[in-house]
């Protein structure tokens, strides 16, 4: 590949303007709404197409000593972690039929990760697997998850095709009773909510969505009953069918290549391009990686993190797109915290930025042959305001005769969906079959959706107390008024690009908690003021990204177009600084979460 041209200043006008105009032609004035969660008519989000039936079993109503919602990875790591520390009792609580989450659900064809597997996949030196990919297949990802939940014992009092309908704290017992939509109504002494942040697809509200008379299904749910093959292809279903694709980010970019190759005819129906960089996906091997020493796992993640999170460090041990491309994560993640002049650095990050992204342009015009294509390819945006993709198939997968792109920027989507086919720019597409890669309601599942009602202290809902007060907590895992409920998730906690190594430390601490309320007969709630004091942490060095994503084309990082207000919603020095605090507070401050229990400790016990 060519070098990439690098703007001069008097050229960055022009992008500018190129970017503001692109960005106009795909806002909508309904933002965020113009998604709909995957209602009931649609009968494939309310199925579980990977487990055949629910395993019989009548309600409990017993005692359990934690209870984790949600059997995805920040749930088993969660049960792991307190297993470490003693914990006999871990009932995990998950609505699919078995461990995995988001890679339970997701079995599209082409379902990889885009992080290495090998930073990815958490406590790989407590399993000793080293995986067979750089960048693992859903399937292998999904076995690793049902490895870690085997070598810690986590099935044992796991509830799978369960969901949690109500969390409510008893003042008498000093416990929480938990009801789920199969009758069950137990008392739990913890209770750790890893609901992750992609668990409830959406569908976009296309006017007569509801008249289709072909098949459809969400990318989550995909039908392979109706298609025929696996993840890894042989879709024989679809040789005779026109296939519509509706999305064209991450899973699009995966899924769309694997379709081109088994449709009679694909249209992807795209509002607005991806940026696809080179994936370089192999076969690895334990020398490739270094897994010849204890340890070699957790150097490899914290090395990646501390790039990603504009740390520097003697050697890229990942060395990929991810690290190469690291500086331009400075809007996508309030992790960067630069000295010297403001102006000068904005400058400097504007022109690496414009580097990056012609890059980018230029290689979609050196891989699609058709240049009227290649031009409705081509991302008019700055680096982070989507997330990156990365794939060596997507764009030669537009060289196929079978294959065209749909571009909707200039009616804002696609305009209607007939009983026979969809409607954009004045043209009918017949087709017999639509798919809906439109991703997750972005961090709002469970209790931040309002599905799960939480009642603590007096009777008083969660979400109610923070409708008034603000979201309040300490490092966002608990919060006053709500005893011995931790949450794990990026509220008011630092992210990364990597969220299993996130989730990880998180289960680390939640697991800390409980070990440090159990050993003192305590209850984990921190007081109000030691909220006041983490929310103004989060407030005083918040970085100023709101006039970023204010200009960024539509998407889930600005709501749709909207923005994304500064504010007090993550820790403002990255991930590696998070963590290393919640190490010292843990060593030095653990008090500050606990408070004396009144009632006497249940006889069932937590340990």
């Amino acid at each position: 590949m060519t070098a990439p041209h690098v703007p001069a200043p008097s050229e960055l006008t022009t992008l500018r303007q190129r970017y503001r105009l692109e960005r106009e032609r795909r806002v909508r004035p309904d933002g965020a709404a113009q998604y709909h969660d995957a209602e009931a008519e649609f009968g494939y989000y309310a199925a579980d197409p990977y487990t055949a039936e629910p395993t019989e079993r009548g309600p409990l109503h017993d005692t359990v000593g934690v209870t984790v919602i949600g059997g995805g990875f920040g749930g088993i790591l969660a049960g792991a972690r307190l297993r470490q520390q003693g914990v006999e009792r871990v009932r995990i609580v998950e609505k699919g039929g078995d461990f995995g989450g988001t890679w339970y659900w997701n079995r599209y064809p082409g379902v990889h990760c885009d992080v290495e597997s090998h930073v990815y996949l958490p406590m790989l030196d407590e399993t000793g697997y080293v995986p067979e990919w750089k960048y693992a297949p859903g399937d292998e990802i999904r076995r690793h998850a049902v490895r870690i939940a085997n070598t810690f014992g986590l099935y044992a009092d796991a509830l799978f095709s369960t969901g949690v309908t109500a969390l409510t704290w008893d003042e008498a017992s000093e416990m929480w009773l938990v009801a789920t939509d199969r009758g069950d109504a137990f008392r739990t002494a913890y209770v750790v909510n890893a609901t992750g942040t992609l668990t409830d697809p959406k569908l976009p509200g296309i006017p007569g969505i509801e008249d289709f008379k072909g098949h459809t299904f969400h990318t989550s749910r995909w039908d392979y009953a109706y298609t025929g093959g696996s993840p890894e292809g042989g879709m024989t279903g679809l040789a005779d069918k026109r296939v519509g694709v509706v999305g064209t980010g991450a899973t699009g970019v995966q899924a769309i290549p694997m379709l081109a190759e088994d449709a009679a005819h694909l249209y992807v129906f795209q509002r607005t391009p991806s940026t696809v960089d080179r994936r370089d996906n192999r076969r690895t091997t334990a020398g490739d990686v270094g897994a010849d020493h204890k340890g070699w796992a957790r150097e490899r993640r914290e090395n990646f993190l501390r790039i990603v999170s504009g740390e520097a460090v003697e050697e890229d041990l990942v060395a990929d797109r991810w690290t190469a491309s690291a500086g331009l994560l400075e809007k996508l993640l309030p992790s960067f915290r630069r000295g010297g002049d403001p102006k000068a650095f904005e400058a400097a990050y504007e022109v690496a930025d414009a580097a990056k992204m012609n890059e980018l342009r230029a290689r979609v015009e050196q891989t699609v042959t058709d240049p009227g294509t290649g031009e409705k390819l081509k991302p008019w945006y700055r680096y982070a305001c989507k997330r990156p993709t990365f794939s060596d198939l997507y764009y030669p997968a537009f060289n196929r005769d079978n294959v065209t792109l749909v571009d909707t920027a200039d009616t804002h989507g696609i305009e209607r969906v007939t009983a026979h086919g969809v409607t954009t720019g004045g043209t009918t597409y017949e087709l017999d079959c639509l798919v809906f890669a439109t991703g997750f309601n972005v961090g709002t599942s469970g209790i931040l959706s309002g599905r799960l009602p939480v009642h603590g202290r007096g009777g008083v809902q969660l979400l109610d107390r923070w409708a008034r007060l603000g979201r309040r907590t300490l490092h966002g895992f608990t919060s006053n008024g709500f005893p011995n409920l931790i949450q794990m998730g990026p509220l008011q906690n630092a992210s990364s690009v990597n969220f299993t190594h996130v989730l990880d430390e998180q289960a680390v601490h939640a697991a800390a908690l409980v070990a440090a309320a159990e050993a003192e007969g305590a209850l984990i709630e921190p007081s109000p003021e030691a909220e006041d004091a983490w929310i103004a942490a989060l407030a005083e060095d918040a970085p100023d990204h709101e006039w970023f994503h204010a200009e960024c084309t539509p998407g889930y990082y600005n709501r749709e177009g909207r923005g994304r207000p500064n504010g007090p919603n993550s820790y403002p020095h990255g991930a590696v600084a998070f963590h290393r605090l919640l190490r010292n507070w843990r060593d030095t401050s653990m008090h500050e979460a606990l408070r004396p229990r009144t009632a006497a400790p249940d006889p069932s016990g937590t340990h």
